[in-house]
Order: C-alpha cells, then structure tokens, then sequence
C-alpha cells in the first residue's frame, strides 16, 4: 500500500489490476448514495473511498498533487464537491465540470485498473482499511510501480487537449514526459485558477 503524509492527513492508496467488477463497484457507489438510515450509513462507509480510473493516472506525483489539492480544499471548506474522495477526481479533471470528472476519472463499467484512495485525518492502523478495500473491489492487488503499465497516454492527451503540442516532441519518452508535466501542472494550478 502506497502512502502519501500531508502534515496531520495520510492517504492511503492501492492499485488493482485487472478489476473483474468494476461495473459493480459503481453500482454499489450509487446505491450507497440513495440509501437512508442506519444500513446507508453502513454502505456508504464500505464504499468510502476514490475510485480512480488508474489508466488517467501518468505518475505517482500526479495522484499525489491530487490528494493533496482535496485535502486543501476541505480544510478551507472550499470543496467543490460532497467529498474529500470525490474531490480528488475533480481535481484530476482538467474542466471544472463535477459530472465529467466523475464520469471520466471516477470507475467505469469498462475500468481495468483501478487505484483506491482513502484520506484520514491522522495516520492509524492500516490492516482494517486495506481489508475493506480490498473488499470491496475484485481484483489483483498490484505494486504501484505497475501503474506505468496500465497508463493510456492516447485518452491523457485528448483529455487536456495536447495532440498539436505532443506531435512536435518526436518520440514517445519526450511526449509522455510532457504529458505528465502537463496532467500534474493542471492540477496543481485548478485551484488557483478557478
């Protein structure tokens, strides 16, 4: 499990790949939503994670700049969404449209690599959490280094708009280097330039 300190928070983050139910998890995320009293409050605890499209993600300081724009937001009570987790995923989204980034970072019924985040307050035992991620997606658990494995350079570009700029780099190392660049400068910048 891959860990991410931000002074009193900790994110927690673990990569599956192949996901066999990703159609299900989505379900499960929306059902939670709906669900009222005690039984969606147990729900949407189980599910109390982000669910990220992993094939979005171009580098572990990507993901990082991510979680830690979320955890800046909640603590100005600036979240532009209902969650510290699903505000990770606007974060990565290089448009301010809440339904897109859910819709293209968030898990898909065609997702194949997923990584699971959880942001707590303060660092704490982890053998519970990764339990109960590992419950609920069904997959291979994988080390994060795999990530660069899963990446789809071709949907990162159309998605921040770059086939001009990463036509003129040449090769495929100078492109995806770009790319990265880019995917972590926008996130970083969101909050700034909203």
């Amino acid at each position: 499990m891959e860990s991410f300190q931000f002074n009193h928070n900790v994110a927690y983050a673990l990569l599956f790949s192949p996901v066999n139910n990703p159609g299900k998890i989505k379900q499960r995320i929306i059902n939670a939503a709906k669900a009222t009293g005690a039984e969606g409050n147990e729900e949407r605890e189980a599910v109390n994670f982000s669910f990220i499209d992993a094939s979005l993600i171009t580098s572990r300081l990507h993901l990082e700049t991510a979680i830690h724009q979320a955890i800046i937001a909640e603590s100005q009570g600036l979240l532009r969404t209902k969650t510290i987790h699903s505000e990770i995923l606007f974060a990565l989204n290089p448009t301010n449209n809440i339904t897109e980034a859910i819709r293209r970072y968030g898990v898909s019924d065609t997702s194949k690599a997923l990584l699971v985040v959880h942001i707590m307050d303060s660092p704490g035992p982890i053998s519970d959490l990764e339990i109960k991620m590992k419950q609920a997606v069904d997959g291979t658990m994988v080390p994060f280094d795999e990530l660069a494995k899963v990446t789809d350079w071709d949907k990162i570009e159309k998605y921040h708009k770059l086939a001009n700029e990463v036509m003129e780099k040449g090769d495929a190392v100078q492109a995806r280097t770009f790319i990265d660049n880019v995917a972590i400068s926008s996130v970083a910048m969101k909050s700034v330039m909203q």
